[in-house]
């Protein structure tokens, strides 16, 4: 318990984390605000989602709230406190899992409040621009937008783990870029089949499946798609683990 007091106090008093959450805040709520109101004056058709269009900020607030997962690992490289923090607590898992317990629970608190506020104000964008709009006590909808808070958090754990991995600041940031968003653009140039397994199975396509609340023909359920996501992230943390546990800082 004294561990994760000691990453929380070192958590907060961290100029850039409160910068970082500021940004991921601001990109996230503004980003699903545009792009509901844009995509409000197309909608009306079968399999309109109202939910998910005002729920598109995760797309950018993946990223920042990705960073901030980071910078929980990699800061104290990149200051030296590293060697420190390694002789207080000499026992490496412990103060890695302190490390996801104060992460992952600041990233849960910040990805429901970009999750509802993003919903709100999409919802009255959409409903402004008189569109088919959506509440929260429709089947799915509370669900896909604490769904969205929830995959945040998975990616700022997943940042963590990079973090961990990799022990760069700008060699975890662009992996965490790669990884969420320049492969499965890539990934829109293979052969169709490879393609559409892309689309259905690669882990941050999948998790986002958990932000719909109309079915996409031919892509998993929503928590299907989010084990996945999970799946993927205990895996980069596992590896995290091993890295920070047998490497010298």
């Amino acid at each position: 318990m004294n561990l994760v007091r000691s990453e929380w106090t070192k958590f907060r008093s961290l100029r850039s984390t409160w910068l970082t959450a500021a940004v991921t805040v601001v990109l996230g709520v503004g980003v699903g605000a545009l792009s509901a109101s844009a995509q409000a004056r197309e909608s009306g058709g079968e399999g309109w989602d109202p939910t998910a269009a005002s729920l598109t900020s995760i797309i950018v607030a993946q990223l920042a709230i990705g960073v901030l997962g980071v910078l929980v690992m990699t800061a104290e490289y990149a200051t030296g406190t590293i060697q420190p923090s390694v002789v207080a607590a000499p026992r490496r898992g412990r103060l890695l899992a302190a490390k996801a317990a104060v992460l992952t629970a600041a990233a849960l608190a910040l990805g429901q409040l970009i999750g509802f506020a993003s919903f709100l104000t999409g919802q009255a964008m959409i409903a402004g621009a008189g569109a088919p709009h959506a509440t929260l006590d429709q089947p799915g909808v509370l669900r896909a937008v604490i769904g969205s808070g929830l995959y945040l958090a998975a990616v700022g754990v997943l940042g963590l783990g990079l973090g961990a991995v990799l022990r760069s600041t700008a060699g975890a940031i662009g992996t965490l870029v790669s990884v969420t968003l320049v492969i499965r653009l890539v990934a829109q140039t293979l052969p169709e089949s490879w393609r559409e397994w892309m689309g259905r199975y690669w882990p941050t396509a999948a998790g986002e499946n958990i932000v719909s609340v109309v079915p996409v023909p031919g892509t998993l359920g929503p928590w299907q798609g989010f084990a996945i996501l999970c799946g993927f992230v205990a895996v980069v943390v596992a590896a995290g683990y091993a890295t920070f546990r047998t490497r010298d800082t």
